[in-house]
């Protein structure tokens, strides 16, 4: 028998065992989380399911009925069996199928994924919040990779590695050699191991290195502060499954009988998203009543409806969110949200556009495919999928530049003769109020967003005090 009759006698018979294979492994699947979500999503009515019930998600008669496309199978199978006999190098069978069920999920959408083994842990990570690593928040600029945020107390943070740095080298590997998500993986690692980053530094003439130890690091989804007497600030980084929780305990801490708050900035610039509940949570802190998020899809569970608490943890403090390109998914719940309910001013720029629900379902053996399931729409319906949320403020990047008046200021006070004050106060024994201390590290100089927001919030209040 020739080469190729085997080769011909052996496509049926790989053809028979796929269409075996696809018919056996019919499931019904459970999800297990959206977006990598620990428990399940609440239901309007909190009361019809317990937090641990399993949301399961049955393939619909329909769907369960459909004929398998015997002919795009068959082409199927003579592809797998020309790679296996005339690839360059041998190939196992369990490579071959997993890649085709990798490039199935990601010829979907950008976002649908096959996790095994190291991709399946990365998720782990991300639930729990604990991981090997320098602590830092990277982006893409140019290129290179841009230190967005180090956590507090962190391995890259007592390095003295700073916002705005580039990384133009991980190693001896040039940044521009790899992707974000190979650059996250290559920071990733076993706790006390090293890595050694070639800096580029605004304000620094040459390039510098950096080694850096990795270890355990226990990721903040959420930092807070006072900007000023009266007027806070909270920053999340990323929705994880307390980061609600988290919100709730900020306002607390933050609004005191002796120092009630004027005001509120919400900070979710290139923030990428995350639980789905964290989202709903961290509105449901603001809004009292209404709908705050809904979402549609195919399968029976995926249709749900999200309703707003009575309970207002943040008293009607005055608010501002702070979202721009970065800022997607759970991000852009949360803007949408209050942005409909008239609950917020929202503020920054036009945000990334990711209007689409993920659902991790597990299939063992450390595997699970993260499949989009749904659409999110804001309580008005509207939906940002590839639009993004529009800020009811546009407010671009820029630097504040303080010009303080010159020494020699020359006023009416000083002329010759001059005509005394009408109320009979005396300009000689008047003095200028201080100047108001410029807090956090001189964070409103270094970022005019945060630094309108906050003169928004301080007009908000002149305007409430002056009605």
């Amino acid at each position: 028998m020739t080469q190729k009759s085997a080769q011909q006698l052996s496509i049926p018979f790989a053809l028979n065992t796929i269409t075996m294979c696809l018919l056996m492994c019919a499931f019904t699947p459970s999800y297990a989380a959206e977006e990598s979500a620990p428990t399940p999503p609440r239901p309007t009515d909190a009361t019809s399911a317990p937090p641990s019930a399993p949301l399961s998600a049955p393939v619909t008669e329909t769907n369960a009925d459909l004929p398998l496309p015997l002919d795009e199978v068959r082409i199927f199978a003579q592809v797998l069996n020309q790679i296996r006999n005339s690839y360059v190098e041998p190939i196992d069978d369990k490579t071959l199928l997993e890649n085709a069920i990798k490039g199935m999920l990601a010829g979907i959408d950008p976002h649908s994924s096959y996790l095994v083994d190291d991709a399946y842990d990365q998720l782990q990570e991300s639930t729990t919040g604990e991981f090997g690593g320098l602590g830092v928040e990277v982006g893409i600029e140019n290129g290179f990779i841009k230190i967005i945020s180090p956590m507090d107390d962190s391995p890259a943070a007592r390095a003295g590695i700073q916002a705005g740095d580039l990384i133009i080298k991980l190693n001896d590997t040039p940044t521009q050699e790899v992707t974000l998500g190979d650059t996250t993986d290559m920071l990733r690692g076993e706790p006390g191991t090293t890595i050694r980053l070639t800096i580029l530094r605004e304000g620094v003439t040459e390039p510098f290195e950096v080694t850096v130890t990795r270890e355990i690091i226990h990721a903040r989804s959420l930092r807070y502060r006072d900007i000023e007497p009266g007027y806070g600030y909270i920053r999340i980084a990323q929705f994880a499954a307390d980061t609600g929780t988290e919100v709730v305990d900020a306002l607390g801490k933050m609004q005191t009988a002796e120092q009630p708050l004027k005001g509120l900035v919400l900070d979710l610039r290139n923030n990428p998203g995350g639980v789905l509940q964290a989202a709903v949570g961290v509105v449901d802190a603001f809004v009292t009543k209404g709908l705050i998020v809904y979402t549609e899809g195919r399968v029976e569970n995926s249709d749900m409806r999200f309703e707003a608490t009575p309970e207002d943890p943040s008293n009607g403090v005055p608010l501002v969110v702070l979202i721009n390109g970065g800022s997607a998914s759970a991000s852009e719940i949360v803007a949408g949200a209050l942005q409909d309910q008239q609950r917020a001013i929202i503020m920054g720029t036009q945000s990334f556009g990711k209007g689409s629900v993920q659902t991790v379902l597990q299939m063992g053996n450390n595997r699970a495919i993260k499949l989009t399931t749904s659409l999110y729409f804001t309580p008005k319906g509207r939906s940002i999928q590839a639009l993004g949320i529009t800020p009811d403020i546009i407010i671009d990047r820029g630097q504040v530049t303080r010009i303080p008046d010159s020494i020699a200021a020359y006023r009416e006070a000083d002329l010759n003769n001059h005509l005394a004050n009408g109320n009979g106060v005396d300009a000689a024994t008047t003095t200028e109020p201080p100047a108001t201390e410029t807090p956090a590290a001189d964070v409103l100089v270094e970022d005019y967003q945060l630094n309108e927001a906050v003169n928004i919030l301080k007009g908000l209040n002149i305007l409430k005090t002056s009605g």
